[in-house]
């Protein structure tokens, strides 16, 4: 997975940066996920790497897969990351990109795991405490954990809160253990 992320890095940069020249972040992070999104299908992924398939082959069957929803630039980098025998990265080449993008935007990415389901008033209420506390907008994506038993957990770059009732019976076992 980290070597996936390697090779993608500086295809998302300089899609990045052409995005940002062109003004077109929207329009490239629509392109980048839908083409993301066709490269997991099962159908597809059968075919990366098949030698009965040529690069060619599989950028254009891409294009006629995605039809109207690629600009002539995005045609053109898919045939390019095609050649390159690239398609198998798209997805990280898109994740990278919108971590880009967001920065950009001056937008913090927050993964939020909740030991249930939050309805949407206590989604809005975590999110505006984030946002006060790191000064920026986030863009929070929720996952639900069962094993936290209640609580969540909030992950912002690299700094992780953790209140959750399971990390809590985990700080006491260890101070117990001590």
């Amino acid at each position: 997975m980290a070597e996936a992320v390697t090779v993608a890095r500086p295809y998302a940069e300089a899609v990045y940066k052409l995005a940002v020249a062109k003004n077109k972040l929207s329009d490239w992070s629509n392109m980048l996920r839908d083409a993301a999104d066709i490269s997991q299908q099962e159908q597809i992924k059968g075919l990366i790497g098949n030698p009965v398939v040529s690069a060619k082959q599989l950028g254009e069957l891409l294009l006629e897969i995605g039809k109207s929803r690629f600009n002539q630039e995005g045609r053109n980098f898919l045939l390019m990351l095609a050649e390159n025998n690239r398609i198998g990265i798209l997805p990280q080449i898109s994740q990278l990109y919108e971590h880009l993008k967001s920065q950009h935007e001056g937008m913090l990415e927050a993964t939020i795991i909740s030991a249930f389901e939050m309805d949407s008033g206590q989604l809005k209420k975590l999110v505006a405490s984030l946002e006060r506390k790191f000064d920026r907008k986030i863009d929070a994506k929720v996952q639900v954990n069962p094993e936290l038993v209640g609580g969540v957990i909030v992950e912002v770059g690299d700094e992780i809160f953790d209140a959750s009732i399971r990390g809590k019976l985990q700080a006491m076992a260890s101070a117990l253990k001590s």
